[in-house]
């Protein structure tokens, strides 16, 4: 089996490699990637891209069309991957997320690719404070990120990509630790408050609801996807990725972080003004037909992993939000270094 991944050196890419290549030990596997954050790494050791066959360096939007030769499957988790990144580079968050992972798809089909999993979001659901969201719930996107996820999505459903299986997992909130660990997560950025400084600050008055999904089992699903494609209800397929047990209020999350860091604060801020981002979802449709690559980790041990992680590479940095670790702040730096130009080539 040939696997290529794009985007594989994020927060999520190294997790999702090093799983494939446990699952699939003989299989040739590819990375693609800009490199951008490829020193913002969170462990003391090696890199993570050891695991791969080979690491290929380049931008999404000008796919080298030869790295898809004898390819079965693609993972796509190349993107500009949050809000505020999305806000800062709304056009480039269009041109990457949606376009050019349009394009690759393409390719993909043109090179005779069996499957192309493609990294969407449960934020496509916005602002829906009611029953949980299924996978046939109307979309309410509020920001540029969710809206180039949900305009792949539509595209992908559209275009005629002959024989090749489509899978969109619609991953909830990602959380827990990673090689290249991002604290611009709600649960990762409220273990880091604890660990460095013994207080979470919720912005928010706490009530939104937020559903979450560990990086290991998000890498649980994109194997699921790559094995299970022949068993797919159709050509192109959306399925939210988490676990009904993983819908959580903000305000949760951070007094569970308080238990299991001790000495830990927890401030809300009642006064601030409503969050229009809460939202909870209905994963029974990935439960019945991925029975075999359920979430397997829970809250607990995703905030001890990180927790432990931090301790382990002795982070106590209190003004991490200016740090390597949010991905707004590098972006920023490779700007003002003019490593980058405004379009991020």
């Amino acid at each position: 089996m040939k696997i290529l991944v794009a985007g594989n050196m994020g927060y999520v890419g190294p997790v999702v490699v090093a799983h494939l290549r446990r699952r699939f030990p003989r299989a040739t596997l590819i990375g693609f990637d800009t490199g951008f954050f490829a020193h913002c790494l969170s462990v003391p050791d090696r890199v993570p891209e050891t695991v791969l066959t080979y690491q290929a360096f380049g931008d999404i939007r000008e796919f080298p069309t030869d790295l898809l030769e004898g390819v079965d499957a693609v993972v796509n988790l190349a993107a500009i991957s949050n809000d505020p990144m999305g806000a800062r580079f709304e056009a480039v968050t269009e041109e990457i997320n949606y376009r050019a992972s349009v394009n690759l798809a393409r390719l993909a089909r043109d090179a005779g690719v069996r499957t192309f999993v493609f990294a969407s979001s449960c934020s496509v659901y916005g602002a829906a404070d009611g029953v949980p969201q299924k996978e046939t719930a109307l979309l309410n996107p509020l920001t540029a990120y969710a809206r180039s996820k949900i305009a792949t999505e539509e595209a992908l459903r559209a275009a005629d990509l002959g024989e090749m299986q489509i899978v969109s997992l619609r991953f909830a909130t990602a959380c827990g630790m990673s090689p290249r660990l991002r604290l611009d997560l709600v649960l990762n950025d409220f273990v880091a408050c604890a660990v460095s400084a013994r207080e979470i600050s919720v912005l928010s008055d706490g009530s939104p609801w937020r559903p979450l999904i560990d990086v290991e089992d998000m890498a649980r699903a994109v194997e699921w996807a790559i094995a299970g494609a022949g068993e797919m209800p159709s050509r192109f397929f959306a399925v939210n990725v988490g676990s009904e047990g993983w819908n959580y209020r903000v305000k949760e999350l951070a007094d569970a972080v308080a238990r299991l860091v001790p000495g830990t604060v927890v401030s809300i801020n009642s006064a601030a003004a409503a969050d229009r981002r809460s939202y909870r979802v209905d994963f029974s449709l990935f439960k019945s037909l991925a029975s075999e690559h359920q979430p397997q980790v829970t809250l607990e041990r995703s905030i001890e992993g990180l927790r432990d992680g931090l301790a382990a590479v002795g982070f106590c940095d209190r003004n991490f939000r200016d740090s390597q670790f949010i991905r707004l702040k590098v972006l920023e730096r490779h700007l003002q270094a003019r490593r980058l130009s405004e379009s991020l080539r």
